[in-house]
């Protein structure tokens, strides 16, 4: 008997979980458009300097680009993933980036007040507070989570730096700084100046 039931039963809650589905669904928080999709590296892994095998979109490359700003000015957009170097009023490099986390996303407008080859890396008091295994100093080199440039903006703790980790561009991983790989933040390092004019946007 017990057999024979077994068919009706699934069938009567296969009805049943459809009219539940929406309602639950309704109370949901909405989505962000990106999630984190790949876990950051752990200091002193080098997983690569190049955007070889990053998808097209996020390689280095001179696109169509409006702006009224001047040539010079960077243009980060954290919800397209990208970093905008304006060349002119219709063209911009643009790169691929890393950004932060949920919760870690800010925009305003900043200047980079100093640069720096192959930066020593000192985590910040609220970073090693909720990750307390974190080294507190690591000196610069292969492995450094600043790679191999950084460009500090303002008196803040945010930069704009290099990775050893190719496989986060693109993602949301970070505590708020913006990455690039390494030979894209040398090219961009290489082409701007302490005093460039940074625009952060979110949407």
């Amino acid at each position: 008997m017990t057999g024979r039931l077994a068919p009706w039963i699934a069938a009567a809650i296969l009805c049943v979980l459809p009219m539940h589905a929406p309602a639950q669904l309704a109370h949901q928080p909405p989505i962000f458009q990106y999630q984190v999709t790949a876990p950051d590296v752990d200091p002193g892994i080098d997983h690569g300097n190049s955007s070889a095998g990053l998808p097209e979109e996020f390689q280095k490359q001179l696109v169509f680009y409006r702006s009224q700003q001047p040539p010079g000015t960077i243009i980060i957009d954290t919800q397209e993933r990208h970093l905008y170097l304006i060349q002119d009023s219709t063209h911009a490099l643009r790169y691929g980036i890393g950004v932060g986390r949920d919760g870690f996303t800010w925009q305003g407008l900043l200047q980079i007040s100093r640069k720096a080859e192959w930066p020593d890396w000192h985590p910040p008091p609220e970073m090693i507070e909720r990750q307390p295994y974190l080294p507190r100093f690591m000196a610069g080199g292969p492995g450094n989570p600043l790679g191999a440039r950084a460009m500090y903006l303002g008196n803040t703790v945010y930069r704009i730096h290099g990775t050893n980790a190719p496989e986060t561009i693109g993602q949301a991983v970070s505590s708020g700084c913006f990455r690039l790989v390494n030979d894209d933040v040398i090219d961009l390092y290489n082409r701007v100046q302490v005093g460039t004019k940074v625009i952060v946007r979110q949407d």
